[in-house]
């Protein structure tokens, strides 16, 4: 249990009241009504909450001990992997990776089998909710003006946004930035790939046969059939 001596030596005093008004009707709109609070504790000067009050209040409560957490603040040294961070409770991060051979899952009803193959290098974006993914031409480390080709997978959109079907995303709002990227890979890895979004395949050659010729080989990923996606790294910071 957390120790709160130390707040019962502080004197705080009320300068504010908000009550809070409810509709009874079926849309149960809201009306706040807020009091300015007199020296002597009187509630006076009733009126609609402003947007200024708002704000300030909304200000308040994100500063307030209760509401800091951990949200990708990285416990160790910060691995070379990591291209940007964000973070803030609505933040992000933005990693890549190298090309490297990983367990791919395919549904059935695209006929490839699931198993090991060599993928491009990745940039990954994800969000607490969200993920955009795209590939990379080379291994090398990327910076703001490295081109950046749709990631050759299904399941993404042409924005390169990942749809993680019926996949449980958690993440919690303290966990930390290791956790963070190491969660969201292993979602993307352990979810089944199961249809193209849009009609236009992602790489410059039918995707199913892309993955017949690569699962269960040693054949390295052929980055020429990638698709630039017309955007540089900058334009997702």
């Amino acid at each position: 249990m957390k120790n709160i001596t130390a707040v019962f030596k502080e004197i705080y005093l009320p300068v504010k009241a908000l009550l809070i008004h409810q509709s009874l009707g079926d849309t149960q709109k809201i009306y706040v009504e807020a009091y300015d609070i007199t020296q002597h504790g009187k509630p006076v000067n009733a009126h609609p909450l402003t947007v200024n009050e708002s704000i300030a209040l909304a200000e308040c409560l994100d500063s307030s001990d209760e509401l800091q957490h951990g949200f990708l603040i990285p416990e160790k040294i910060i691995h070379e992997r990591l291209l940007f961070l964000k973070p803030e409770k609505t933040g992000y991060a933005i990693w890549y990776t190298k090309p490297q051979k990983v367990k791919m899952l395919f549904k059935k009803e695209l006929g490839i089998p699931c198993g090991e193959a060599f993928i491009p290098a990745l940039v990954w974006k994800a969000h607490k909710n969200r993920l955009e993914i795209f590939a990379l031409h080379n291994d090398k480390r990327p910076n703001e003006k490295s081109e950046l080709y749709h990631a050759p997978f299904f399941n993404i959109h042409n924005d390169g946004s990942v749809c993680m079907g019926t996949v449980d995303i958690d993440i919690a709002k303290d966990t930390c930035l290791e956790k963070f990227i190491s969660k969201w890979e292993l979602y993307f890895w352990n979810s089944y790939f199961s249809h193209l979004i849009g009609n236009a395949s992602p790489v410059d050659m039918n995707i199913v046969e892309l993955w017949k010729l690569l699962v269960g080989q040693e054949n390295k990923f052929p980055v020429d059939i990638l698709k630039a996606s017309g955007k540089k790294l900058k334009d997702i910071l």
